[in-house]
């Protein structure tokens, strides 16, 4: 049973949803403001949360990347903005799936049960990784280079987080898509090019003249240590 948090201010909507969700065996709570939302996350540690956007107090999306900051929870977006510039944005904010309302609860129920497979089957999110002198802390959410803080956006890390827990493999953009960005391999997958390219220049390196981030060209990326700090 997942204990779930379901953040909804209407209640045509909430009341049916609860209603379906527990009856699928899963505990509900819930929560109609942002902030009130934002303090059962961190009173009562749900499983996953489910996230409208369009709710009285903040905007989800503010929600969304306050919570980045403090939680790793997972989250579903469940809303009615269905453009690719709002998919693409709850993703990028850190949202682990994003459903487009009107949604069946079994359409959201398999969901559910995806995002926490997933979650279930990643390496260990919360150990240190070091590879060469990149150091990464996933519980902080931090990421430094020799020494000096690396500024990096809730995307970024989680690019660089995959890939570091990764290092010495190579990793499509297949997976990269799948994995990061919770979307599927097609038109975005140029996505995933413009965030190495910003990855590299705070690492300090080209593609051209790699020393973290390697193409394996038709493959993927490999995110390896520099030869003088194996």
């Amino acid at each position: 049973m997942a204990r779930l948090l379901l953040i909804e201010d209407d209640p045509a909507i909430r009341t049916p949803l609860i209603r379906a969700l527990r009856d699928r065996g899963h505990a509900v709570a819930t929560a109609y403001t942002a902030m009130s939302g934002l303090q059962t996350i961190l009173d009562e540690r749900p499983d996953l949360v489910i996230l409208d956007l369009g709710l009285p107090d903040l905007d989800g999306l503010e929600l969304l990347r306050m919570l980045r900051a403090v939680s790793r929870v997972p989250v579903i977006i469940a809303t009615a903005r269905d453009d690719d510039v709002e998919i693409v944005r709850g993703l990028d904010a850190g949202a682990d799936d994003y459903v487009v309302k009107p949604f069946t609860s079994a359409q959201l129920d398999a969901r559910v049960r995806a995002v926490l497979r997933r979650g279930a089957g990643q390496p260990d999110r919360a150990a240190m990784i070091a590879v060469g002198e990149l150091r990464l802390d996933p519980s902080a959410r931090t990421a430094s280079l020799s020494g000096t803080p690396l500024d990096l956006t809730p995307r970024e890390f989680e690019l660089l987080h995959h890939l570091a827990a990764r290092a010495g493999q190579v990793v499509s953009k297949r997976e990269l898509l799948t994995e990061v960005w919770r979307v599927p391999y097609g038109s975005t997958d140029k996505t995933v090019d413009v965030h190495l390219s910003w990855l590299r220049r705070k690492l300090g390196e080209t593609a051209q003249e790699p020393r973290y981030l390697h193409t394996v060209r038709g493959v993927g990326i490999r995110l390896d240590a520099p030869p003088d700090q194996r």
